[in-house]
């Protein structure tokens, strides 16, 4: 991994700016749009609530400016200090792109450090804003291996399931690609991409193509839901910004709702739906940890993660995901049990490597922590509830059940997951001397 130093003039360089400029005095409100674009872009593209507004204020207090940033939904509220007045900042946080999160983070901190020039940080910031997604064929390349991933973690290993994953998955992200060119909807790519899914898991079922059909459909499903949207209005709520948190969560499930849609409707056209039961297979340790790392690789491709910070995400990712495997298999701990310590540890390693190296909490720990998203227990609560309400008053009691225990296992993981990101982070942030609090803002 490149130094702090390095890392953080390459990617201010990448933005078109020098980190040895002269500082220059701009006016009030030049420097209030200053803070007002590195916040929307950090609350844009996946930056946690916290860290966005600690940068912002951070960087106001640079600029001889101080002032406090209350988020909501929709707009950023800059409350400038010793005023009665606020600029209101249209932002909505729909995107996750983690390279855009370190390019300001960057920026912010050169500012902050004095070694760059106020006026050279708004074209660095313009310039972060403008930054590309990741090319289409890095994109499916990933799609594909991580949709293998995930069904080798849920226990496909038989050649043919993979390769209908894999064309599943693969197909998805071209699809995705494709309807991002025509509009920014933000629900019609997971709703088509899911209905590919069920297509692919409908003719598997249909002409009995491999042994595991349900992880056909579900698997390319599983890398359309949304977890890092998930696990910040989580946080949110965790750190009393109920509103925001409410929100994020709304629209985190609208988007698992269209993914639900898309995947019953297409089952359901081929005949076939995804079966009410769970049952976990158990597979080798060495491929569930190096599937793993796979599907760290995959999630931080989607997120749009520096390569450089991508081997460090993948570690840690794996050494999570061993605790998690040997808590299943020697400990007999149940599946929220395994995922809160594995979220622990991938909190407590990232948090002060974060710290100390000023790298976005989120680009790393998020990437980790995703792939044990509880994607297979909504998909099977949701197929199992809709044959719930299709057979109606003589549905067996088995199905209630399924819905019953799916839904609670889902959203005890989703809870572990946050408790396991966040308590370590609020202790470090807690026990940190007050002289460094000031500048931990990553």
């Amino acid at each position: 991994m490149l130094s702090d130093e390095k890392a953080r003039c390459r990617l201010v360089n990448d933005a078109g700016s020098s980190p040895t400029a002269e500082p220059v005095h701009l006016t009030r409100v030049a420097k209030i749009e200053l803070v007002a674009t590195a916040a929307a872009l950090l609350f844009n593209n996946g930056q946690t609530t916290e860290r966005v507004v600690l940068s912002a204020e951070r960087l106001g207090h640079a600029l001889g400016t101080p002032l406090r940033l209350h988020p909501h939904w929709g707009e950023l509220a800059l409350q400038i200090g010793g005023t009665p007045f606020s600029e209101m900042i249209p932002a909505m946080p729909l995107g996750v792109d983690m390279r855009k999160v370190l390019t300001v983070t960057t920026v912010v901190d050169h500012v902050c450090d004095g070694t760059l020039a106020h006026e050279e940080a708004n074209a660095a910031l313009t310039a972060a804003g403008r930054l590309p997604p990741v090319s289409t064929l890095r994109f499916t390349v990933f799609a594909t291996l991580g949709g293998i991933a995930l069904g080798v973690i849920f226990g496909a290993l038989d050649m043919a399931s993979l390769l209908l994953i894999a064309l599943a998955a693969a197909t998805g992200a071209l699809v995705r690609r494709w309807l991002a060119r025509l509009g920014h909807n933000p629900f019609v790519q997971p709703l088509c991409a899911a209905a590919v899914a069920g297509v692919v898991g409908a003719i598997d079922a249909r002409f009995n193509l491999s042994q595991a059909h349900s992880l056909v459909a579900l698997c390319p499903c599983m890398l359309l839901v949304p977890g890092p949207h998930i696990l910040n209005g989580a946080i949110d709520l965790a750190r009393a910004r109920v509103t925001l948190g409410i929100a994020r969560l709304v629209y985190a499930s609208l988007i698992v709702l269209m993914i639900c849609i898309g995947l019953l409707a297409a089952l359901a056209a081929g005949g076939t739906t995804v079966p009410a039961d769970t049952t976990l297979s158990v597979v080798p340790f060495a491929a569930d940890v190096l599937a793993a790392g796979m599907a760290v690789a995959a999630f931080g491709t989607f997120f749009a993660m520096p390569l450089r910070l991508m081997p460090f995400a993948i570690i840690v990712g794996m050494i999570a995901h061993s605790a998690r495997w040997a808590l299943i298999v020697f400990g007999g701990a149940h599946v929220t049990i395994a995922t809160l310590v594995a979220s622990l540890v991938i909190g407590i390693i990232v948090t002060p490597v974060a710290d100390r190296l000023r790298l976005p909490f989120a680009a790393l720990a998020f990437s980790a922590v995703v792939p044990m998203m509880p994607g297979y227990f909504l998909f099977h609560a949701t197929g199992a509830l809709v044959a719930l309400v299709s057979v109606g008053s003589n549905a067996p009691a088995s199905l209630l059940a399924s819905v019953v225990a799916n839904g609670a296992t889902a959203f005890l993981i989703i809870l572990a997951m946050t408790v396991g990101l966040i308590l370590p982070r609020m202790l470090y942030e807690y026990f940190l001397p007050a002289g460094r609090r000031a500048t931990s803002v990553h």
